[in-house]
């Protein structure tokens, strides 16, 4: 994933562009990068963010910054900002998403136009700097933003500064976030809407899917109108987005609170429900969710495993498996207390691979857990995203979803999978069995696709679910 803010003041924007670039923090831990305009030209700083903090690696940059103007991101992928000096100006952009036909692209750049690339490890293709070159290809940067976006297949959210302001440009069926604030002598944009608000700011529009707004310290201008459909990611409130963020007007804390009530009164409407000791979330973003099944069912809440929040990074952006299982294991600290001879039910906010749960149902039972039960707070993850890069898995076969059916059919026939994403078949029950099984747990129940939609509260048909049905 990533994310990313851009400022716009009437005073030195530097401190602003700072700390809001910062609060993206959570949604990637391998490269961090700001660029500020002082009117003359462009100053960036770009880190690897990896084994220190966003803070730590730009405080020494923040005295040599100067200027009014300036965007900044947290990326899990490529460098950036990316910086351009082009025949139509020079401009800074920065992105968050997916291209799908990058090859495709890249050679029809280089052999139509003599264009070249600077290659990244490994041959790779920085995607920023791909979208820099489509947009150089029209005679304006708002022209060049609507090619860009005609031509890239997938997700492409963007702040482009260029001509004395910011290009604030939402993905084209709006699977990102991306909301304006305004303060007295400023705008801001951001893709989480808190990461503002500490600084100053109140959210003032949310562009729409498609939607092309141009910001400068005075005003807002929306240059390219929004579209009328829309795919918003589902896992923004389920898993990756911050509880103090707020999407489409639905805060996501509270949007994991209905999703806990929804999995409870599944499992009382499907002759689940077990009596326990404690309900638990797998820290963090499973927390909210155990905090709402556990008051729609009326048993306690506990805690007993606790994030070691102040060096452990969030699990799921370190690019090696063996890495992401080592930092989930040592980040959860137990209360033996809490788990030994108990019966626990744990929610998580997806299961994806299965080797972190697996990992942390080996650790409780260890420390002398009587039972594990196991709720999700989505369904059975069958697809890897191909909008977002969330799953991190570049074959879906890596799924654990996908490795049980495969186990079941005994091939990777995508023959019956569409029978699996109904919760109602017997053959998704009986991929929930052998998941309970390979896993370990007592039980396990993964939450319907209706349940979570109507939880987040957004109409059906304005969601990607892609991941657990396969459907654009």
């Amino acid at each position: 994933m990533g994310g990313i803010f851009g400022v716009c003041s009437k005073n030195e924007c530097v401190m602003d562009l700072f700390f809001g670039t910062d609060y993206h923090s959570h949604l990637g831990t391998r490269r961090g990068g700001m660029a500020v305009f002082d009117g003359r030209q462009f100053c960036r700083a770009i880190h690897n963010i990896e084994n220190s903090p966003f803070r730590t690696k730009f405080e020494p940059d923040v005295p040599n910054f100067k200027g009014m103007m300036g965007i900044g991101c947290i990326s899990d992928s490529d460098p950036q900002p990316i910086i351009v000096h082009s025949r139509i100006g020079v401009f800074a952009v920065v992105t968050v998403g997916r291209i799908n036909n990058k090859k495709q692209l890249v050679e029809q750049l280089v052999s139509a136009d003599n264009t070249y690339f600077s290659e990244l490890s490994c041959g790779r293709i920085n995607d920023t700097e791909l979208v820099a070159s489509l947009i150089c290809k029209k005679d304006s940067i708002v022209d060049g933003i609507v090619y860009a976006q005609s031509m890239i297949e997938g997700s492409m959210t963007m702040l482009v500064c260029a001509d004395n302001g910011i290009y604030a440009v939402r993905d084209k069926l709006g699977r990102t976030p991306l909301t304006v604030g305004k303060k007295s002598d400023a705008y801001c944009i951001s893709f989480e809407s808190f990461a503002y608000i500490n600084l100053g700011y109140k959210t003032c529009y949310e562009l729409g899917p498609g939607e092309v707004v141009f910001v400068t310290a005075d005003k807002t201008v929306s240059v390219v109108k929004s579209g009328n459909e829309m795919r918003m990611c589902s896992f923004l409130w389920t898993y990756y987005g911050y509880p103090t963020s707020d999407y489409e007007n639905v805060n996501v804390e509270e949007m994991r609170y209905r999703c806990g009530h929804s999995l409870a009164d599944q499992d009382d409407i499907d002759g689940t429900f077990v009596g326990v000791d404690y309900i638990a979330g797998v820290p963090d973003s499973g927390t909210a969710h155990a905090i709402g099944y556990a008051n729609r069912s009326g048993l306690p809440f506990s805690r007993p495993l606790i994030k070691y929040t102040p060096t452990w990074p969030r699990s799921f952006t370190p690019r090696a498996q063996n890495v992401r299982n080592l930092i989930a294991r040592m980040k959860l600290v137990p209360i033996n207390s809490l788990i030994k001879n108990k019966k626990l039910l744990f929610v998580d906010d997806s299961i994806v691979r299965g080797t972190q749960m697996r990992g942390t149902v080996d650790f409780l039972y260890a420390f002398g857990a009587k039972e594990l039960h196991v709720r999700s707070a989505c369904p059975p993850i069958l697809y890897a995203c191909k909008y977002l890069n969330f799953t991190r898995s570049t074959s879906k076969n890596e799924l654990i979803s996908r490795q049980i059916i495969s186990a079941l059919e005994n091939s990777d026939d995508e023959k019956h999978v569409a029978e699996y994403t109904d919760n109602r078949s017997e053959r998704y029950k009986n991929m929930v069995k052998n998941t309970c099984k390979s896993l370990g747990l007592t039980t396990l129940a993964y939450h319907s696709l209706d349940g979570l939609t109507k939880s987040i509260g957004v109409e059906k048909c304005k969601l990607c679910t892609y991941c657990w049905t396969g459907k654009e």
